[in-house]
């Protein structure tokens, strides 16, 4: 919090002509330094003691509404997160009447702007965010007195609440405060006159976000094994297509019809069956573990070293944030009302998923099935508290323990290396998890706009050497168990 916090004070100060220092104290015991900078405040103070102050402070950020009139020929930017669910949103708000274009490029001129424009100490997803948004401004693509950014919010005590005020800052301090900045919050947190989440647009976002999480389980099962190499892409590719027309148009029927078309065409892929993989779970801070560029391409590394990849389907998110609501009302006796209600939406969740769990379920590949939120809160409270509701909270935890209840030992957390929250509820767990679950592999890399890339990518290989070599040691014991079988059943046949 102190990212937000300490830019906020030095703007109020400096908008009143007054001093601001920042003095960060940590485990260092050598204190020159703190030592120096207290010096060079007090002899700067004495300086100005006979200055006379007459500045009026104004340090308020003016907001830019986004109207009804801008709505028609404005084109709104929304920053990477997840590339298979945001390109499905994109045609589906497309669809609702705006013109929307998801930010795909991303590299290291992109977070150099991030560092340019947001505090140093604030976590990775932010600076990556905030990046993508100013470098596409600066870029000349787009007409910056006709251009709206649009950035969700979840309420809570850190990114999803905080990124539009780093935003603002951003603009302000690029030099385009006139540029409006939209919420895109469920809760209401904000609300623009030009743009409002109505019931048809949540049905496409809907829709969009099943075909996300579809299309991203059918994506890294199938590819893993196949026999013929780029034919999952390319069926990928074909249904990515498809999904967008259908998510804008499509009755519940054909929707529902569609998922079980979908997976029966992923169940022709042939797979290669003479050859074994570890499975690899991917849990983390929500953005680092779905931006390819953010987690340096960790999908891409773990497939290249041989791994069959999980990634969380992004509904299990959704759910999470719609949970925390009746476990407040248990542990601090908030509003029953409210509670029953977001009780409510999560059956309407289950309803919607019915169909798309069914279509799994016939598989005969052995995909992942869409997550039992009730289940993850009961099984988590083995470990921690469910009033761990900060970032990702409780859920990533819970995401950990269902990979290993469902055999995928391997699980590889992502997260920035400011992201408090996360450091407690991944990191912090490990060893937890692991006198739990002693057959548990599990690893935690951290994510930072200094941090080397080639360090991550040494961790990660080590990490699948473990695994591999436990998937051996897993096959000797069950060749062995095999072999005792077969004995103890020829000794009962001579008996």
């Amino acid at each position: 919090m102190d990212a937000v916090t300490t830019d906020q004070t030095q703007e109020i100060l400096e908008s009143y002509d007054k001093m601001y220092t920042l003095i960060k104290i940590d485990e260092i015991s050598n204190l020159g330094a703190i030592k120096i900078r207290i010096r060079s405040l007090l002899a700067s103070m004495n300086n100005r003691c006979n200055i006379e102050l007459n500045k009026e402070g104004k340090y308020e950020i003016e907001k830019e509404q986004f109207t009804k009139d801008m709505r028609k020929d404005y084109t709104i930017l929304i920053p990477q997160m997840a590339p298979i669910h945001f390109e499905l949103f994109e045609a589906a708000l497309n669809s609702s009447g705006y013109k929307v274009k998801v930010l795909k490029k991303c590299d290291m001129n992109t977070i150099e702007t991030g560092l340019k424009y947001v505090n140093n100490d604030a976590c990775y997803p932010s600076i990556i965010t905030t990046g993508q948004l100013i470098e596409a401004l600066k870029s000349g693509e787009y007409d910056t007195n006709k251009t709206a950014l649009m950035i969700s919010q979840t309420g809570g005590g850190c990114r999803a609440t905080n990124y539009i005020g780093f935003i603002r800052k951003a603009l302000k301090d690029a030099g385009f405060k006139n540029v409006p900045v939209i919420s895109f919050s469920v809760a209401g947190l904000e609300k623009n006159s030009g743009f409002k989440i109505t019931l048809p647009l949540l049905k496409k976002m809907a829709k969009a976000l099943i075909y996300g999480d579809l299309l991203q389980n059918l994506l890294h099962k199938n590819r893993a094994y196949e026999k013929n190499k780029g034919e999952t892409d390319r069926l990928y590719n074909k249904w990515m297509t498809k999904c967008k027309k259908l998510s804008c148009k499509s009755t519940i029927k054909e929707f529902n019809k569609s998922l079980y078309t979908i997976v029966e065409d992923f169940e022709k892929i042939e797979l290669n069956t003479d050859i074994k993989k570890p499975k690899v779970g991917i849990v983390g801070e929500i953005l680092i573990k779905y931006h390819p560029y953010g987690n340096n391409y960790v999908v891409e590394t773990l497939e290249n070293e041989g791994a069959e990849v999980y990634i969380p389907e992004l509904m299990g998110f959704i759910k999470y944030i719609l949970k925390n609501t009746p476990i407040r009302n248990k542990l601090l006796k908030t509003s029953k009302i409210k509670a029953n209600v977001f009780e409510t939406l999560l059956d309407f969740v289950d309803i919607v998923e019915k169909d798309y769990k069914k279509a799994l379920s016939k598989s005969k590949k052995g995909y992942l099935e869409p997550c039992n939120i009730n289940k993850l809160e009961k099984e988590v409270k083995e470990i921690l508290s469910t009033g761990n509701q900060t970032g990702e909270g409780w859920l990533l935890t819970a995401e950990i323990i269902e990979f290993i209840k469902e055999g995928i030992l391997n699980i590889i957390c992502l997260q920035p290396f400011a992201c408090l929250p996360n450091h407690v509820v991944g990191k912090g767990v490990i060893k937890a998890i692991r006198n739990k679950y002693e057959n548990a592999n599990i690893t935690a890399v951290d994510y930072d706009p200094g941090a080397s890339n080639t360090n991550q990518v040494n961790r990660i290989k080590l990490f699948i050497t473990v695994a591999k070599d436990n998937l051996k040691a897993e096959q000797k014991r069950t060749v062995i168990l095999n072999k005792e079988n077969e004995i103890h059943d020829l000794e009962k046949l001579i008996v």
